[in-house]
Parts: structure tokens; sequence; C-alpha cells
């Protein structure tokens, strides 16, 4: 803790801020610092709440003073994405008709994040209408890599990762229906957790319609840091209840202990598609790192991953051209409209019953990975089956949706199976992060994250970085 507070992860803010090392006002000041310094370059946080943070900092401190009994991120300062509500801040979605969308109460993870002591700072980036694995609109531009301003920073929660990677701060907020946290740690070298589905509670008071069917169940909320540690306290602070969610679970955030050694199936190349050597390698590192902590790793195919993921590209887009397609068609800008055409054109039209079909199946497949975690408490595989894309890779010519539906295929078969996962990195290649995920059964994120910290004290990826011109 000899380095500047800006290099210290949530843990160590915390504990500073609690055994009187520091105050809630140095550690917010240390994060707006750096945002000035850096976030010119990578344009991850749009919005900058910097009176409101170092008020709400003083107050803090003044708790601390006082001897209140302190949340367990009380003073920690971090970023929401912008497609959620924050009182008196715009959910804008990353698109221009939103921009003044003003949010008149907090959506339920700012509310849990706010209560566990946490300090919002500012918003960060995403694609328009969190749609794109790419984070850029015409409302705030593009977020830049701070790795490489070239390669994507992920989305949709692109200003999240790159935020937190080049040290603005420990922790961010992020959402994830097709790999939206875990795709943009990985892009950027960072740490991120999806939850399991009912495990984290999602409100927007602001919403005018309830949630498509595919929003409720493969959308969650979670977040992104620099460190695993990091992500256990912050999940443990999301995954308070709130009413106004009826998905929520009051699930015990340990699980019960099971034999040891646990197994773990690995893939690198889920059902046998295709996969880059590099995150072949990253993949196999994972594992012998897993075998060194004492795990017992085996190489083994979850069931049908690519048939899992073609029923996510089928519901999902299918239910965005029936419900969304004309909103995103008036409002939206050119880069997300050429984006839905793409995926539309990989997902042929169905009728109804082709739909309810598809749903149904969903069934099938959660009962056949529960069955398989059953044997397998872990699965460990490829976030993505290709390294970091170029920036707007999804606008290119020669892109295809078949083509990110096989690279992404692990990735969103675990959002239609509701199950948890960690994205951790694993070392660079060809100068770009690289990483895997860790998935587990139904809230089992312990395991999961047990897993992760195992692999990152063996492989960690040094981060915050100066981000790269």
């Amino acid at each position: 803790m000899k380095e500047p507070i800006w290099k210290w992860d949530a843990v160590e803010i915390a504990f500073g801020i609690r055994s009187g090392l520091i105050s809630c006002r140095e550690a917010v000041e240390a994060s707006l610092d750096r945002l000035t310094a850096v976030n010119n370059s990578i344009n991850a946080v749009t919005v900058v709440h910097a009176e409101q943070a170092l008020d709400h900092a003083d107050e803090a401190d003044r708790a601390v003073s006082r001897g209140d009994a302190l949340g367990p991120l009380h003073g920690v300062p971090l970023t929401i994405k912008e497609n959620v509500d924050q009182t008196a801040a715009s959910t804008t979605q990353g698109v221009v008709a939103l921009k003044d969308n003003v949010a008149t109460a907090d959506s339920s993870p700012v509310m849990n994040l706010r209560k566990a002591g946490a300090i919002v700072i500012g918003r960060t980036n995403l694609s328009t209408f969190a749609l794109r694995w790419h984070s850029d609109n015409d409302l705030r531009g593009p977020t830049y890599n701070p790795w490489n301003r070239a390669y994507t920073p992920g989305g949709s929660s692109g200003g999240a990762a790159a935020s937190v990677a080049a040290g603005i701060t420990a922790l961010a907020h992020g959402n994830d229906y097709g790999g939206s946290i875990r795709y943009p740690a990985y892009c950027c070298g960072v740490v991120g957790i999806k939850p399991t589905l009912g495990r984290v509670p999602a409100f927007n008071p602001s919403a005018k319609d309830e949630r498509s069917l595919t929003s409720q169940l493969f959308s969650v909320q979670g977040p992104l840091a620099r460190r695993v540690r990091d992500l256990r306290i912050a999940l443990g602070a999301m995954a308070v209840g709130d009413v106004r969610d009826p998905w929520w679970v009051p699930a015990p955030l340990q699980g019960p202990a099971i034999g040891r050694p646990i197994r773990v199936a690995m893939t690198s190349d889920p059902s046998g598609i295709g996969v880059d050597p590099a995150v072949d390698k990253a993949v196999r590192q994972a594992g012998k790192a897993l075998e060194r902590a004492g795990y017992q790793v085996e190489e083994v195919e979850p069931p049908n991953t690519a048939a899992v993921a073609d029923l996510w590209w089928q519901l999902a887009w299918w239910e965005t051209k029936e419900m969304s397609e004309p909103f995103i068609r008036s409002v939206g800008d050119q880069g997300v409209k050429r984006a839905l055409d793409m995926y539309l054109a990989s997902a042929p039209k169905v009728d109804l019953q082709a739909y309810m079909r598809g749903v149904a199946a969903r069934a099938t497949h959660i009962r056949s990975w529960l069955q398989f975690l059953e044997q397998y408490p872990l699965i460990l595989g490829p976030v993505s089956t290709e390294l970091p894309f170029l920036a707007d890779f999804d606008l290119h010519p020669d892109m295809t949706g078949e083509k990110i539906k096989h690279a992404q295929r692990l990735m969103i078969a675990v959002n239609l199976l509701g199950l948890p996962a960690v994205a951790v990195p694993t070392g660079l290649a060809s100068g770009l992060p690289v990483g895997v995920q860790l998935i587990g059964s139904r809230f089992r994120e312990d395991l999961c994250l047990d897993a992760a910290e195992a692999i990152e004290a063996q492989l960690r990826v040094e981060t915050p970085i100066e981000p790269k011109p």
C-alpha cells in the first residue's frame, strides 16, 4: 500500500479508510485526479460527478469520525454504466434521443452499492442500447482499449473495463446479457463476474414497460475489478435483496462444502468449431495453474455448447426484432443499425410457435448442464475463442453474425443457462490481454471466485496500466 491510492484495489481502499490510513476524500480525490490524467485518451467515463462525489466523501468521513457502522465498500470510489438508473443522472443507453432521460430514483444495483458505502464518481460508456460487443455511440463516441487503441475494449460495458484497467477506479458496475461484463473484462485485462440469474436484483424505476422475456432471463448486473477479491466484496454488496425485482433469490453467498479435489472440466475449443492458438494456450495454462492449486482438471466437453449458443442467438435476435427494432431504427445511430442488420440476417425469422418451443428448449439445456455440473462443479474455458477484435469489428464488411456467434459461443451459452461465470486474465498475447472464464452451477459464484483467485495468484496481469497512445 505504498503505491499511489489510485493503484490500490477496493479491499485496500476500504481497509485504509477503516484503519485511518486515508480518508474517503483522499480516495475520491485520487480517482478524480487519475480520471483527469487519463480519461481523455480512452473516453471511458462519460459523465463526472466530482462535486457530488466529494460531498459524499466528506459525509462518509464524518461517519468514520462518529464511529458509525461502516459498509464493506465505505468510501470506495466506483462508476456506474449509463444504462441503469442513478438519481439525478441521465439513463442514456448511449442514445442521443435519451440524453435528457433523467432518473428520479436509483436502480437496484446503484441502491445496493450506495448502501454498502461506495461513492459514485461518474458514469461509464457503452454501446448504443448495449447491443454491440464494441463500445461506441453517437452520443459519447468510442471508448478506446488502454492496451491498444486499435482494438476493441469490448462491449457493452467497455467504459467500465477500460476505466478499471487504466486505474480510474478499482471497481465498476456493469451488466451482462450476452457477455457484456466478461468480454470487456477479457479485452482490457481485468476481472468480471456474471452472477447467477436471481443473485443480484435489477430494476430501473424509469422504465415505462417491463423488460422483454429474454432480458429477464439472460441479463444480470455485476461488478468489474482488477482483483478477484474485489469482485467477491462487490458481489456481496450488490446481492442484497430488492422487492422491486421478483427474480431475486435470497441464496447464501457461500455454498455447501464439496468433495476435494474439485473436478474441473476444461474445454479450449467448445464444440470443436475452432479456437485461436493463443486462446487455446491460455486455457491450458489456466488448467495447469488450477492443477498446481490442487484441482483435478480433465479435458471434457460440456453438453452441446454450440446448440445452447444457437438458441441464445435465435431467441435474442428474434425477440429484438419483434419488440425493439422499430425504436432502434427510429433513434439509434448508424453503427447499431448496421450491427442489427448483421444479427438479424443470421437469425432466420420464425413464428410464435417456434419462439415458444425455443423458450421451452432452454429447460432441456439447463437440465443437461446442471447434471454435468454435479460431476464437474467447475468448467474452465475461453471467454472468446478469438483474441480481442479490432475496434468496430462488427461493422467490417467481412464480419458475419455466424463468425461472432462462433467466437462468443461459450460466453453467450452461459447467459441462456443463467449460470455464474468469472472472467480472469491469464497473460498477454501480441501485446493484448487474453484470459479465461470459470463457470459454476447455480449460485456457486463462490467456487468460481475461488478458482479465479487460484489462477490470478499464478498468472496475474498487472494493472492498472498507462493507456497506450
